[in-house]
């Protein structure tokens, strides 16, 4: 397998080098850990985030939303800053830490794991999954053979599905789809 790292269109990237230049935006929470860094802060592997939503979800109808950076101070990765799409270009959303972050780059390591051993070609991709509160790194086949997309889901995952495992995509959408519900029909055993 091939990984085709994306490019992101520039107003994507202009949007987030101002967030890293920008007092009030590093007053976030989440970005303590880039107020007082060691070396330069700089944006890498930036991932396109889609969203997977509604009644019937399918890989085919996520919605790009925009992109997020994992922000590396020297050769760690310190936080990740959220760009999001307008009519405009794009602006600077919001930095996000904790245990996704960790888990983004672990997956990111086990998408170039599999790059080895495969000759299939995917394009590293974040999917948000809100209604089980998911998300997980999307491997797309830009082949258009929906069936080669596999899923890494991250770390905390929902239950009943492994993080860290890499899921043919079409299984683990099968696997969070919500179970049809029976109707109650009263009076009959």
């Amino acid at each position: 397998m091939t990984l085709q790292t994306p490019q992101p269109p520039p107003s994507a990237l202009r949007a987030v080098l101002a967030a890293l230049d920008s007092e009030t935006a590093l007053r976030q929470p989440a970005a303590a850990a880039l107020r007082h860094p060691a070396g330069t802060l700089l944006p890498a592997h930036p991932l396109a985030v889609h969203v997977l939503d509604g009644p019937r979800p399918r890989l085919s109808t996520a919605r790009r939303t925009g992109w997020r950076f994992l922000i590396k101070d020297g050769a760690d990765v310190a936080a990740a800053a959220e760009v999001v799409q307008g009519a405009e270009g794009h602006t600077f959303s919001h930095f996000t830490a904790g245990p996704y972050l960790d888990s983004t780059v672990r997956a990111l390591r086990q998408a170039w794991q599999l790059a080895q051993t495969s000759r299939a070609r995917h394009q590293p991709r974040l999917l948000s999954i809100p209604g089980h509160y998911a998300t997980a790194l999307w491997l797309h086949n830009p082949d258009g053979d929906p069936t080669a997309d596999l899923l890494i889901p991250l770390a905390p995952a929902p239950l009943g599905v492994t993080a860290h495992r890499a899921y043919p995509a079409a299984d683990l959408v099968a696997l969070l789809a919500p179970a049809p519900i029976k109707p109650l029909v009263l009076g009959v055993s």
